[in-house]
């Protein structure tokens, strides 16, 4: 490393922790570079300024309504294009809804978050998702869905039904991008962002990693988030679930290092966002999900389904949660640092 290097690394080092929406790809880049045990102590530095490094935000997610979906995502076991065996089934029951939300608040989830597989929604079906999200909220829960694209009306409508997150996935960077999905465009994929955002809905967006992207691609996927108006609050990072009949079936598998890298830099990028590890889970050894946690990673999707694939069974993710003592994130509530001094102090350190 020549000495100008060392001074420009130094510098980035020195900034990490403030909030910002003004990242440079190539500061992406050398966060991605820096050695793994160096990558790791600043993610989790950072991590503690923000948020109780031993607590995990706990989500539930079920499908409300699977399959016949018009898109061609590569990956996706949920396309009508292709052959997976998935059997589809109509929008749920309210009453149905209901009684799975209960029983996720049982086990200890705080966000109850519903999954269609649309385009982008009907009217009638949008009307009867606002009174599910009515009945949730009505329980003490915070509410996520995803329904694909959005207009601004549809996010308006859904924020007055008491809406607190909408997820919607970049999934990877915008050059990857059409080489995975053609029926929809990057910039839709922003637009609905957008709607969201406008409406004062949380977002919650991230992507997938298996994709056949390569690292720099990584790096696109996370400046893009990180270069967004605002943060996402929830970022998502998932491992690709491959599912045989999906033109990304038997796609090279990332490598457990880099999937916790990606998670460390998230964390380093986005300081006070949620990185939730998502997808993937369930083909993870506790060490890697440790490392995960370790990387910045806090919070998870409980229960043994995500959608129409597998998740860690709920036994597993307790014994895990013992094993490495952590406890469940309070609704509502980020608990305060368990740093030595005060976040104010923190902060302050990091702006002088």
């Amino acid at each position: 490393m020549t000495r100008s290097e060392a001074v420009r690394n130094a510098t980035l080092v020195d900034r990490l922790g403030a909030v910002r929406t003004d990242w440079t790809l190539a500061e992406v880049r050398e966060l991605f570079a820096l050695p793994f045990s160096d990558l790791i102590y600043h993610a989790q530095r950072v991590h503690r300024l923000y948020f109780d490094p031993n607590q995990v935000q706990i989500s539930t997610l079920l499908s409300i309504k699977t399959g016949a979906c018009p898109e061609d995502c590569s990956y996706c076991s949920q396309s009508i294009r292709f052959e997976t065996g998935l059997k589809s089934e109509p929008l749920m029951d309210l009453d149905d809804v209901m009684e799975k939300a209960r029983a996720a608040k049982a086990n200890g989830a705080t966000r109850f978050c519903m999954g269609a597989a649309y385009r982008s929604p009907k009217p009638k079906q949008l009307a009867q998702i606002a009174e599910m999200i009515k009945g949730v909220r009505a329980m003490g829960m915070e509410t996520c869905v995803t329904l694909g694209m959005l207009t601004p009306e549809q996010a308006h409508q859904l924020k007055d039904a008491g809406l607190d997150y909408y997820n919607h996935n970049l999934d990877t960077s915008e050059s990857h991008y059409k080489k995975v999905i053609t029926t929809r465009t990057y910039q839709d994929r922003l637009d609905t962002l957008e709607a969201v955002r406008n409406a004062g809905i949380n977002v919650c967006c991230g992507g997938i990693l298996g994709l056949g992207e390569k690292e720099q691609d990584r790096a696109e996927l996370l400046h893009t988030l990180a270069t967004l108006p605002q943060h996402p609050d929830s970022v998502p990072i998932n491992q690709l679930m491959q599912v045989p009949g999906t033109p990304l079936y038997g796609a090279e598998k990332p490598d457990g290092v880099d999937f916790v890298r990606v998670i460390a830099v998230a964390r380093l990028l986005m300081p006070k966002a949620h990185v939730r590890l998502s997808a993937g889970r369930s083909g993870m050894s506790d060490e890697t999900q440790a490392l995960a946690f370790l990387a910045g990673a806090n919070s998870i999707f409980y229960g043994d389904k995500l959608l129409t694939t597998e998740n860690p069974e709920e036994d597993k993710d307790r014994q895990l949660f013992a094993k490495l003592g952590i406890t469940p994130e309070p609704l509502a509530e980020q608990s305060a640092p368990t740093c030595s001094r005060r976040l104010e102090d923190e902060q302050l350190a990091i702006s002088g």
